[in-house]
């Protein structure tokens, strides 16, 4: 994949979600972020991040949701849904451009060399192989 600058993968992402939220209904309301906030501290949710990630679940990306959200209250419905669009691009953007889990793991070239080994390779002196 070709290398994409910053304000390029914003433009992108502002494209893609304007499409997927077409009206002003479409955007999450306050309350539903606020919920997704609380949602985090559950221990579930934060059992599945230790298991997952090794460590816990940070919440402050959804409290900072949060508080955008209600820092756009007093907005046009259609300058908020903007808004919120930019805002979701950023963030979608610079986690694409950004280190992810696969960047972890190096694709091989090749297979590895005998591999898969033979079964006769695999048989334990002890076990009786059957004719």
């Amino acid at each position: 994949m070709a290398s994409v600058d910053l304000e390029t993968a914003i433009k992108q992402e502002e494209e893609y979600l304007r499409k997927v939220h077409p009206t002003v209904d479409d955007v999450p309301g306050c309350m539903t972020l606020f919920d997704e906030f609380l949602q985090c501290h559950v221990l579930g949710t934060q059992i599945k991040s230790l298991y997952r990630y090794g460590q816990m679940s940070e919440c402050g990306v959804k409290k900072e949701d949060f508080k955008f959200c209600m820092s756009l209250k007093f907005m046009h419905p259609e300058q908020k849904r903007d808004a919120w669009i930019r805002r979701r691009a950023e963030w979608w953007a610079h986690r694409r451009l950004g280190k992810s889990s696969e960047n972890v793991w190096d694709m091989r070239k090749s297979p590895l060399p005998d591999w898969p080994p033979a079964l006769s390779d695999n048989v334990p002196e002890n076990v009786e192989t059957i004719s």
